[in-house]
């Protein structure tokens, strides 16, 4: 069945996030604040709409992925923005990561119109939304989420509702908290492979197969050994990321040193003007690059 889906933010994952929608037959309409960032999408077929609130009045379902939870708060709440101006029943799905409270006020002032919201962030970088891998975490109401499921089966493989609204934030929070510390442990291990006169490569095929085994050890390492700092996931979206869980972590009164320590690393390779390149880029602070 063919559903006429908008789609908003068509960066590094958002693109083939969206052409995955197209392969499969659905109507894609599009808006982005730079047009020509859509250009393969609009060639290939996609509709492109003049504002968010064009796009809003002719889908069934709208899909973001932007920067900011302030970027989130102005396409949705805004005079212009979605929610005023969506059709009764529209379903709405957030996959920005952003802040959970944020996601509660949508889901609200949704609800009042008639609208169906769920936040659903992503993680699996630029290469699981290439292939359509991501790992998809949801909140909202269960009986919007089996609607829309199928859509986001066409983006992801591990797709799981986590609770109400805003379960799908909180659970982002945890995904990047965990990941800030084991992009420490991932760079710390490159450097004392290559200190100690191994071959990294050689090591990454032992230690990734192990217990000390992760997806930033799989994909990024390989990476940070080549140099190769193409952002998959930018710095800056990260240091988003990690201070809207720190703020969280402090609201639910717990302590997350690791956390706080990533987020003191990777806003230097920010001050160094390294905010737009990937995370892995962070094994140049150890290799002593930014001096």
């Amino acid at each position: 069945m063919t559903t006429s889906i908008g789609f908003i933010g068509t960066g590094v994952m958002g693109k083939s996030m969206a052409r995955h929608l197209m392969e499969a037959g659905h109507e894609l309409h599009i808006f982005t604040r730079t047009k020509n960032k859509a250009a393969e999408l609009l060639d290939a077929g996609a509709v492109w709409q003049e504002s968010i609130a064009s796009l809003a009045q002719n889908v069934d379902i709208v899909i973001s992925i932007v920067g900011y939870p302030s970027d989130v708060e102005d396409i949705y709440l805004g005079e212009n923005g979605i929610i005023a101006n969506a059709k009764q029943g529209t379903y709405l799905i957030d996959m920005t990561t952003s802040d959970p409270i944020l996601a509660e006020t949508i889901f609200h002032a949704a609800k009042k119109r008639r609208l169906h919201s769920l936040d659903a962030p992503v993680s699996g970088g630029d290469i699981g939304a290439q292939n359509g891998t991501l790992t998809i975490m949801v909140g909202g109401q269960n009986e919007d989420f089996l609607q829309v499921e199928p859509i986001l089966a066409l983006m992801g493989e591990n797709i799981v509702l986590q609770g109400p609204a805003g379960a799908g934030q909180h659970t982002k929070m945890a995904n990047q908290i965990t990941i800030a510390s084991n992009m420490i442990g991932v760079s710390e291990a490159i450097i004392y492979a290559k200190k100690a006169g191994l071959d990294p490569v050689r090591v990454l095929k032992s230690i990734s197969a192990g217990a000390a085994g992760s997806w930033s050890l799989s994909n990024l390492a390989p990476r940070m050994i080549k140099g190769d700092s193409d952002p998959g996931f930018y710095i800056k979206h990260f240091i988003k990321d990690m201070k809207i869980a720190l703020s969280n972590a402090k609201n639910l009164g717990i302590q997350t040193p690791g956390l706080a320590l990533s987020l003191e690393l990777y806003e230097v390779l920010a001050e160094k003007g390294l905010e737009d390149r990937g995370t892995q880029a962070l094994i140049k602070w150890f290799e002593g690059e930014l001096s």
